[in-house]
This record gives structure tokens, C-alpha cells and sequence, in this order.
């Protein structure tokens, strides 16, 4: 399983950077647009939709929602983005309590789908849209990566304090502050290299933790929904990561959370 997964990675980054550099704003946000697709078809495998004519109804809500985004102000739908992780904070601290109001419920669990695939491809657009946006979704690839990378092998070997049993036994604390850890050392050495003024140098290293803590609370989301649904995996496109969504999980937080501290903020490395 660990070989499989640092071949899959040591394929799909490369890829998906040489994407980033070569595609313009709009079609970067063309293909984010089709992985998000990809994304929707596969959390309706977590919505337990068995016909394939419900699987691909549901993707075209997702496609119509985000046709629709496009007309509304960036920063309301990272609002409601963050409300929304805030709200599924509470739903993971009392998981298996309180799920019997959502994980019967088709239309709440094809809501959630909605908050967790649409604001992700928005804010991703929209930092890209940004001035120096390539280098600030640069920033936060390598962040989202870096920590989960960090997290995982920490936890694996020195992991003993869980962090949500009833959810993904296998995260620890240790984990977590590795990667907060991470976080802190990575933003210093870009905010040393990218020559940014001191004073913003707090501010931005406080962006960074709280963008990898959200990053833990997408990956828990998506592990809730799949423990509620009966599924180790949202499905096999990725070979030692499972499914689409099981690589993309912490992005989906951290996306809409990144880009609106910065934009409150003001804060780019761009």
C-alpha cells in the first residue's frame, strides 16, 4: 500500500504542477471544474446512489451549482464554505451521535457534496484568478501535501494519542502537531525567500496553521461520510489513495479557508 501510494504521488504531483504553470486562470478553472466532476461522481458512490442514471443526475447539480457560483461574490461562497467545516467540526466531534439525522438522509448527504465540492473549486479559482495566484496555490499544494505527508508518517510511527477514534482510528495528535510543525517551518522559509515584510510574517504563519487544521477537518469529513456509508475508499482511480476524493479530502477545507484569511487579510506571497 506505501509503495503504491509514493508511486502514485511521485507521478500525479509533477503532473498536476507542470498544469499549474502551463494553463492560463481560465483553464485552470476548466480542468478544476472536470476534477470536481470527478469528485461529485464519486461522493455519489458515498450518497449510496446504486443506479448509474441517480449518480450522473447528481453530477450535473454539481455542474448547474457551479455555473451558478460564477455569478456570486467570491468571498460569500468562502463565508458559507467555512461556516459550513465549522458545522461538520461538530458533526465529527459527535459522530456516531447525530448522524441519524444526516447519514439516512439523501438530500442532506447530496447538500453536503455541495458544500465540500463547490466552494473547493471556487476558491481555487479564485486564488489563481489573484494577482501572483500561481504562486499562493503553489504555496498551498506543497502546505496541504507536505502536512498530510507529515501527519501520516509521524502518526504511523510515534502515533499513540487518537485524534477521532470513532472516525479515522489511524490519525493521531502526534500526527496533527507534526504537521502543524510542518506548517510553521514551511511558511517561514517561503516568507524568507519570497522577501516578505516582517510584520506580515505572524499573520501569515497563523493563516498556515489554521489552513492545515481545517485540512485535518476535510479529511475527517470525508472519512465520517465513507464510515457512515460502509466504504473504506470513494473509489479506485488512484492506486494506494483509493479514490479521487480520498487525495483531494483535506483540500476541500483548506482551499475555501486559505483563501479567505488571505483575502481578509490581505496577505499574499504573490
Amino acid at each position: 500500500m506505501l509503495k503504491q501510494r509514493i508511486i502514485t504521488a511521485v507521478i500525479l504531483i509533477p503532473i498536476v504542477i507542470a498544469l499549474l504553470i502551463a494553463l492560463p486562470p481560465s483553464g485552470f478553472c476548466l480542468l478544476t471544474m472536470l476534477l470536481v466532476l470527478v469528485g461529485a461522481w464519486e461522493w455519489s458512490n458515498l450518497m449510496e446512489i446504486k443506479r448509474k442514471r441517480g449518480r450522473i443526475f447528481y453530477v450535473a447539480i454539481i455542474l448547474f451549482v457551479m455555473i451558478g457560483a460564477l455569478f456570486v461574490p467570491a468571498p460569500l461562497i468562502l463565508a458559507i464554505a467555512f461556516v459550513w467545516w465549522l458545522l461538520s467540526l461538530i458533526a465529527i466531534l459527535f459522530y456516531p451521535r447525530g448522524s441519524q439525522w444526516w447519514g439516512k438522509s439523501l438530500f442532506l448527504r447530496g447538500l453536503m457534496g455541495v458544500l465540500i465540492l463547490v466552494p473547493c473549486w471556487a476558491s481555487l479559482s479564485y486564488i489563481r484568478m489573484q494577482s501572483g495566484g500561481l504562486y499562493d496555490l503553489f504555496f498551498l499544494l506543497v502546505l496541504i501535501w507536505g502536512a498530510d505527508s507529515m501527519a501520516y508518517f509521524v502518526g504511523k510511527k510515534w502515533g499513540k494519542t487518537k485524534l477521532a477514534p470513532t472516525v479515522s482510528p489511524g490519525k493521531s495528535l502526534q500526527g496533527l502537531a507534526a504537521a502543524i510543525f510542518f506548517s510553521i517551518l514551511l511558511t517561514v522559509i517561503a516568507l524568507g525567500l519570497c522577501q516578505v515584510p516582517l510584520p506580515i510574517w505572524p499573520w501569515m504563519t497563523a493563516l498556515s496553521v489554521v489552513t492545515v487544521c481545517f485540512s485535518v477537518i476535510g479529511d475527517l469529513c470525508e472519512s465520517m461520510v465513507k464510515r457512515q456509508a460502509g466504504l473504506k475508499d470513494s473509489g479506485t482511480m488512484l492506486p494506494g489513495h483509493g479514490g479521487w476524493l480520498d487525495r483531494i479530502d483535506s483540500l476541500t477545507a483548506a482551499a475555501p479557508v486559505f483563501a479567505l484569511g488571505a483575502t481578509l487579510l490581505g496577505i499574499y506571497f504573490g
